[in-house]
C-alpha cells in the first residue's frame, strides 16, 4: 500500500491493493495455467473438513500434502496444503487475495507449472521469487515506487 500501510480502510485502498497484487501477478503468468496453493492448519496429521471460508476461497482445491510443523514437541501442529490449477486471468483469485490482505487467511502461493516463478501474498505485502537475479531486479525495478521506505524494501 502507499506509504507502507498494510491494511486497507476503503474500496480505494482495495482497489490499489488489488491492483498492485493482479499486475505483478499478471507479469508473473499472463497466459498461462498456475498452481494455486492454500493452507490451513490443525493438531492432526489428516485435514479433515476445511472451513466453508477456505473452500469459497479456493474452490475445488485438492489436499495435496500435510506437514508437521515440529514433530519433537509435545503438542505438534500440521500444515496442510491444497492445490489446484486455474488459468491465470485478472481478478481470478480477487476474493482470496482480499482474504490474504486482511490476514483471514494465509500461506497462499501462485506458481507456474515448473515451479519457477512464485508469488506469496501476504497481509501488507507479497514475496516473489524468480529463477534469476536479473528477473528478480527488472521485477523490482519496475515497480521501486511501491516498495517500503525501509533501505531494503521490507
Amino acid at each position: 500500500m502507499p506509504e507502507s500501510k498494510r491494511y486497507a480502510d476503503s474500496a480505494a485502498e482495495y482497489g490499489v491493493l488489488l491492483g498492485r497484487y493482479n499486475t505483478v501477478l499478471d507479469e508473473l503468468f499472463t497466459g498461462q495455467e498456475v498452481y494455486l496453493v492454500t493452507c490451513d492448519w490443525s493438531d492432526r496429521p489428516e485435514p479433515g473438513a476445511r472451513p466453508a471460508e477456505h473452500i469459497e476461497w479456493h474452490p475445488g482445491a485438492e489436499h495435496w500434502t500435510s506437514v508437521c510443523a515440529d514433530p519433537a514437541e509435545d503438542d505438534p501442529y500440521y500444515t496442510h496444503l491444497f492445490v489446484s490449477r486455474i488459468s491465470w486471468r485478472i481478478g481470478v483469485i480477487d476474493d482470496l487475495l482480499r482474504a490474504v490482505a486482511d490476514d483471514a487467511t494465509a500461506g497462499v502461493m501462485v506458481a507456474d507449472s515448473e515451479l519457477r516463478r512464485i508469488h506469496h501474498p501476504y497481509d501488507g505485502g507479497a514475496d516473489v521469487l524468480l529463477p534469476t537475479r536479473a528477473e528478480r531486479d527488472l521485477l523490482r525495478n519496475r515497480h521501486a515506487d511501491w516498495l517500503s521506505s525501509h533501505p531494503e524494501g521490507l
